[in-house]
């Protein structure tokens, strides 16, 4: 197949859509470079649906441009686009073959039928599912049906490949498996993709760049890393991965760096272009150190308020003075059990100063 030889980048340039009164997304700028992953992250109703039906051609722009490589789409149907994409609920025509449902776009496209048939098994095998072309959808697992969806996608060649949250309607077991192998698929052939989720790990899992959209706005862009460690704001903080969110104070600044002081202790963060004076800071559960014995370095003191095993991790709740932080630690050996003081410290990584429009954690935990 040539996918790769016909990935083209994804370019907003300024663009709005609105419904009469509600604005769906609000002059969105960014970029998707041609053989990279990017997803659309958020909350429901972030515009981030909208965002991919817009690169589709299923919905147009009522301000601004869409390109598509050097082409301006934006007044383009969706059929007069080179996209392709991957419904949430897989849209596979139960009474056809998984060969049928394959082939279907092609035959469409009134290819001569041996190029047809040779197509639709290089994209079944592409999946791994050669030898599958016979049987019905219904008689495939979901994992499977999903992957059939995906090479019925992969045999347009598409400049774009399009995926509306697909892993939804699967198990979380199998999502993995699933995520993996589109990944992996879509790093071997070089595709565009944009990728939708409102599933912060399986953003995390299978992107190059994720978008961050809050209330019709990009929040937020960057690599899975810098949203995790350098998150902008208290929103993003939070929406990625979990924080623990508390007021501190600048109370030096020296170079890139700043000593934050908060619950009688001083940490030097990054400044992130703040100035003295009150800031938020984002902490995430497992940059947090929970011992009953004191610990080297900076630490504050708490009180065990719950205490969850997990299996391959424990979860707790602990009020302390600057207030009720969550924490995930890996020691499933030695259980700290409730009621119990402890001393928290803090990872090197994992902290990070968000704004200075933080509210504390709230009491009832995450």
């Amino acid at each position: 197949m040539t996918v790769e030889s016909k990935a083209a980048a994804v370019r907003f340039d300024n663009v709005t859509k609105a419904y009469g009164d509600v604005v769906a997304v609000r002059e969105l700028c960014f970029t998707v470079e041609a053989g990279k992953l990017v997803t659309l992250l958020g909350p429901s109703g972030c515009g981030k649906t909208t965002t991919l039906r817009l690169i589709a051609g299923l919905e147009m722009a009522t301000t601004g441009a869409v390109f598509i490589g050097d082409e301006d789409v934006t007044r383009l149907a969706a059929t007069e686009r080179d996209v392709s994409m991957v419904f949430q609920s897989y849209a596979l025509f139960p009474h056809m073959t998984v060969m049928e449902n394959v082939a279907y776009g092609l035959k469409i496209s009134r290819l001569p039928k041996d190029e047809v048939e040779s197509k639709a098994n290089e994209g079944l095998a592409l999946v791994g599912l050669a030898g599958y072309g016979e049987r019905l959808p219904s008689e495939l697992s979901g994992g499977q049906q999903q992957r059939v969806a995906v090479a019925r996608a992969l045999v347009l060649e598409p400049q774009v490949l399009l995926f509306d949250e697909p892993l939804s309607n699967l198990d979380a077991k199998l999502r993995r498996r699933v995520r993996d192998e589109i990944r992996e698929l879509q790093q071997n052939l070089g595709l565009t993709s944009v990728y939708v989720t409102h599933d912060q790990e399986e953003a995390l899992a299978v992107s190059d760049r994720i978008i961050v959209m809050n209330e019709a706005i990009i929040a937020q862009e960057g690599t899975p890393r810098d949203l995790y460690e350098w998150p902008a704001d208290k929103f993003v903080a939070d929406f990625i991965g979990d924080a623990n969110l508390i007021s501190g104070e600048i109370v030096d600044i020296n170079g890139e760096t700043a000593r934050v002081a908060f619950g009688g202790v001083e940490l030097v963060l990054p400044h992130r272009d703040m100035s003295k004076g009150e800031v938020g800071v984002a902490i995430r559960p497992n940059a947090v150190k929970v011992s009953t014995e004191p610990i080297d370095g900076p630490s504050i003191n708490g009180t065990i308020g719950k205490a969850a095993y997990l299996g391959g991790h424990m979860e707790y709740t602990i009020e302390t003075a600057v207030g009720q932080l969550f924490v995930i630690t890996t020691d499933v050996l030695h259980p700290v059990v409730r009621d119990a003081a402890v001393h928290i410290g803090f990872a090197n990584h994992g902290v990070s100063i968000v704004g200075n429009d933080v509210e504390p954690t709230h009491d009832d935990g995450k």
